[in-house]
C-alpha cells in the first residue's frame, strides 16, 4: 500500500503558499518536491523544512514523458517504503499527479492551492475562462478567456501562437505575464503574433488570450456558429429564422449537399468549405429547431453518429480484425444489416432509403440483388438489355402507350451498364450535361460571330452547329 499525498506549492511567492500546504510538508516524514527552481524551496530551507527533489531525473530524461514515467515509479517505490508528501506548483495541471492518479489504484490525497493561473484569472474578463498549460493546451473555442501557464521558453511560445491562431484572429488581444516572483505581478498587453516575441520566459510565465467581440472576429468554430443560430433564432433574432421548422428545411440540406458535391467536382476548394459551411448550418438549424420543439439537441445528433461508427468499427474499438478497405465494407454491411434487423434480401431492399437521388438509389439496389446472384454477367450483357428497353421505349411512344414507365426501365437498364463498368452513373450525367453546356457555349459564340441568332436557325442548321462543336469539344 502506498501513502502518498500531493501539495500544491503555489505560483511562486512563498506568501501564496496556504498554512495548510506548509504545516503538511513540515509534518512530513518524507518531503519530495518536483524542482528546487522555485521560490518555496528557499523559504523552506530558511524554515529548516529538509526535502529532496526531482531536478536529477529532469536532467537525465530523454523526454517529458520519460520524465513523468520516472518521477511515478520513483514516488511510488518511495511511498511503499513510509508517508510521502509529493509538493508540485499547480496539482490540478501537474502531468506527474495526473499520472500518479491514474498508476495507484488508492485515491490519492490532494491539498489544494493557489493556481498558477491566479495571476491571470483576476484578469479574466469574465467568469469561465478556460485554464491549460503551454504544453497540454488544447483550443476547442474562441467565445471564452483562454489562461496559458507555463509558457517557459519563447519555442514553447511559439508552437502555442501556431494552435492559437487556428482558433484567434492574428490581433487577438493577449496580456502577457513575464518572468515574476510577484505576488502582484505585472503584465504587457499584446496582439496574439507578439506573444513569442518577447525578452524572456520560464516557468512562471503566462499569458490570457482575450476573446474578441463576435461579429468583429475574422475566425470562428463550431461554437460559434452554435451560438449565431441561438441569436438568430432568440426571440429578437431574425423573423424568417424563427419560423422554420424541420419540414421547411428539409429541401435547403438537400440542395446544399449537391451544391457541395458540385464544388467537390470542381476541386475548388475555397468553394468546397463554404459549401460544407452551409450544410453544417443546416444541422446546427435543424438541432436548435429541435431544441425548441423538443424534438432533437445537437448533442442527441453527435451521440448517434458516435455510437454507430463505434458500433461499425469494431477493428478499430473491439478486437475484430480485417485486412483490407473490401472487408471493411462488407462488414460495415453486415452490422448495418444486423442494427435494421434485415434477414432477407426484401429487407435489405427495402432499407435503401427512398429519398436518396433516383440514379443513386437504382446502383444501391442492383448491388443488393447482385449479391446474392441475381445480376448480368457483365456489362455487354447488361447493354443488350439497354437495347431491349430503347426498342420498348419506341414501341411506346410509336403507338402512343405507356411510355414513361419504359423510359424508368430504360434509364434502369443504363445504370446497370454503368455499375459493371464501375462508373458512377450520376457522375458520368454530370459530367455529360457539363459538355453539353460548353457546347452550347461555344454555338452560341459562333452564332455571335455570324451574326446570327437561334431564331434564325432551322433544325438542320443547328445540327451542323452541333456537329462542329463536337470537333472543338
Amino acid at each position: 500500500m502506498t501513502d502518498l499525498s500531493v501539495v500544491a506549492l503555489g505560483p511562486g511567492p512563498a506568501e501564496l503558499l496556504t498554512l495548510g500546504a506548509l504545516e503538511a510538508m513540515r509534518a512530513a516524514p518524507a518531503l519530495v518536491l518536483r524542482t528546487g527552481v522555485h521560490p518555496v524551496a528557499d523559504y523552506l530551507r530558511k524554515q529548516g523544512i529538509a526535502f529532496t527533489t526531482l531536478d536529477n531525473l529532469h536532467e537525465s530524461s530523454e523526454d517529458f514523458d520519460a520524465l513523468v514515467q520516472r518521477a511515478v515509479n520513483y514516488l511510488i517505490n518511495l511511498a511503499q517504503q513510509g508517508p510521502v508528501v509529493y509538493a508540485v506548483p499547480d496539482p490540478a495541471q501537474d502531468a506527474t499527479v495526473q499520472a500518479l492518479r491514474a498508476a495507484c489504484k488508492e485515491d490519492i490525497a490532494i491539498q489544494p492551492g493557489v493556481p498558477l493561473a491566479a495571476a491571470g484569472l483576476a484578469h479574466a474578463p469574465e467568469q469561465g475562462a478556460l485554464v491549460c498549460t503551454a504544453t497540454g493546451l488544447a483550443v476547442h473555442d474562441a467565445q471564452h478567456a483562454l489562461v496559458i501557464t507555463e509558457l517557459n521558453s519563447r519555442e514553447l511560445a511559439g508552437d502555442v501562437k501556431l494552435k492559437l491562431l487556428a482558433f484567434y484572429d492574428i490581433d487577438t488581444p493577449v496580456i502577457f505575464y513575464p518572468p515574476g516572483q510577484e505576488v502582484v505581478r505585472a503584465c504587457v498587453r499584446m496582439p496574439l503574433e507578439d506573444l513569442d516575441r518577447q525578452p524572456a520566459y520560464d516557468h512562471t510565465a503566462l499569458a490570457v488570450v482575450l476573446p474578441k467581440p463576435f461579429a468583429q472576429r475574422e475566425r470562428y468554430d463550431v461554437q460559434d456558429l452554435i451560438h449565431l443560430m441561438a441569436r438568430l433564432r432568440a426571440p429578437d433574432g431574425c423573423p424568417w429564422d424563427r419560423e422554420q421548422t424541420h419540414q421547411s428545411l428539409a429541401k435547403y440540406l438537400i440542395e446544399e449537399a449537391y451544391e457541395t458535391a458540385a464544388a467537390i467536382r470542381e476541386e475548388d476548394w475555397a468553394h468546397v468549405a463554404d459549401e460544407l459551411g452551409d450544410v453544417l448550418l443546416q444541422v446546427v438549424f435543424h438541432a436548435d429547431v429541435g431544441q425548441q420543439y423538443g424534438t432533437l439537441e445537437l448533442s442527441d445528433i453527435t451521440t448517434a453518429v458516435c455510437k454507430k461508427m463505434i458500433a461499425r468499427h469494431p477493428h478499430i474499438f473491439g478486437d475484430t480484425q480485417v485486412d483490407s478497405s473490401g472487408e471493411v465494407l462488407t462488414q460495415w454491411e453486415a452490422i448495418k444489416a444486423k442494427e435494421r434487423g434485415e434477414q432477407t434480401l426484401t429487407d435489405r431492399l427495402r432499407g435503401i432509403g427512398n429519398g436518396l437521388p433516383a440514379l443513386l438509389r437504382a446502383q444501391k439496389a442492383q448491388e443488393r440483388a447482385a449479391k446474392v446472384g441475381f445480376d448480368f454477367p457483365d456489362a455487354l450483357e447488361a447493354l443488350q438489355k439497354v437495347v431491349e428497353e430503347a426498342h420498348e421505349v419506341r414501341e411506346q411512344v410509336e403507338k402512343q402507350g405507356d411510355y414513361a414507365e419504359e423510359v424508368g426501365d430504360l434509364f434502369f437498364s443504363c445504370v446497370n451498364v454503368a455499375r459493371l463498368l464501375n462508373i458512377d452513373p450520376d457522375e458520368m450525367v454530370n459530367l455529360s450535361t457539363d459538355k453539353f453546356i460548353r457546347r452550347l457555349e461555344w454555338i452560341e459564340k459562333m452564332l455571335i460571330n455570324d451574326k446570327k441568332t437561334w431564331k434564325q436557325l432551322t433544325l438542320s442548321a443547328m445540327d451542323v452547329y452541333w456537329e462542329r462543336s463536337k470537333g472543338m469539344i
